[in-house]
């Protein structure tokens, strides 16, 4: 009975985090919420708007079930959003609530990864995103332990990122 109760409550969370992401993903700017990454995934070291740990991040290749991934430098999975067509984030407002954006002060770092391949984009929240051959980078609020990749394939549009900078889509 409790496994039956928590594949339930699973296919629920799923549910509204497609809901949440599928409005965000026509290219809304978001420009009247004043909140739009407001919180960082449950590792408050990870992301956004803390103040905490923003000097600089370094993005490292990582072996997973998956093959070579991307994450960051405590080990927390990235992920890019297919509705992004260019360096420019749209995943603004309850989106941004479940895909919390890597965000640097400064420049990042890369070990294991071509550093040519990095760079940034500004955020319609004066915040400066990390990219990764082009494509901003983002956490999964639900990936509470590192390695985690419980956004993969998320919505048919949510994927890890390879150290080449492309979506893994398996």
């Amino acid at each position: 009975m409790t496994g039956r109760f928590k594949v339930l409550a699973l296919v629920a969370v799923l549910a509204l985090l497609m809901a949440a992401c599928g409005d965000d993903d026509t290219g809304s700017t978001g420009s009247s919420s004043p909140t739009e990454t407001a919180e960082s995934p449950e590792p408050s070291e990870s992301a956004g708007d803390e103040s905490e740990g923003e000097e600089e991040y370094t993005v490292e290749a990582a072996s997973s079930d998956l093959g070579e991934i991307v994450t960051d430098d405590s080990g927390r999975t990235l992920y890019v959003f297919m509705a992004d067509t260019s360096t420019e984030s749209t995943c603004y407002d309850d989106c941004a609530a479940t895909w919390p954006a890597l965000t640097v002060d400064g420049e990042p770092s890369a070990e294991g990864i071509d550093a040519s391949l990095l760079g940034t984009s500004a955020r319609n929240d004066g915040s400066t995103q990390v990219t990764l051959n082009g494509h901003p980078l983002y956490y999964f609020a639900s990936d509470t332990s590192p390695g985690d990749t419980n956004g993969q394939g998320v919505g048919g549009v949510w994927f890890v990122v390879s150290p080449a900078g492309e979506p893994i889509q398996s």
